[in-house]
């Protein structure tokens, strides 16, 4: 290829084609210390791979308030206390319902839970498991998500 046409395909042509990442909060809920220390996922409702408990901003709702409400909706965590900040972040490939797909970049939250329960509103579509970080990172199918879980395992980054 002719390297005029080089540049402008990779300066203006192909920017113009690939879509921008979109963007979800997710909520590392966990308990628990030391060797005793679990960590909540749920499975998807499309695939039953298992997850963090995660989705998309919500209006009037910072970042780690809608970590929160994601956690309530998809997991029952009742009550908890969110980090301010993101202590990391993964990337994953959304399939929509349409069979569309987009990347996401997921940032995440960390929730120390106080209190679960049963009744909660995505109760009858999710499983809930509490684990072990190692055994998490282990069972997840999600790339990014797997590599994110294990960087936790050391005590200095955040888990």
């Amino acid at each position: 290829m002719h390297d005029g046409l080089k540049r402008a395909w990779a300066e203006v042509v192909r920017p113009l084609l690939v879509r921008p990442k979109g963007f979800q909060v997710a909520a590392l809920c966990r308990r628990g210390e030391g060797a005793d220390r679990r960590i909540l996922l749920v499975t998807s409702r499309g695939t039953g791979r298992w997850i963090l408990p995660k989705g998309w901003p919500i209006d009037g709702l910072d970042a780690p308030g809608a970590a929160l409400q994601e956690a309530w909706e998809e997991a029952g965590v009742k009550s908890a206390v969110a980090s301010n900040e993101a202590i990391g972040t993964f990337d994953y490939e959304k399939v929509f319902d349409n069979g569309a797909r987009a990347m996401v970049e997921t940032h995440v939250f960390a929730l120390d839970v106080l209190e679960v329960t049963d009744d909660f509103p995505e109760a009858d579509c999710r499983t809930r498991r509490w684990v072990r970080p190692a055994e998490a990172a282990e069972i997840v199918d999600a790339p990014g998500l797997r590599d994110f879980l294990s960087t936790l395992q050391h005590p200095a980054n955040g888990l």
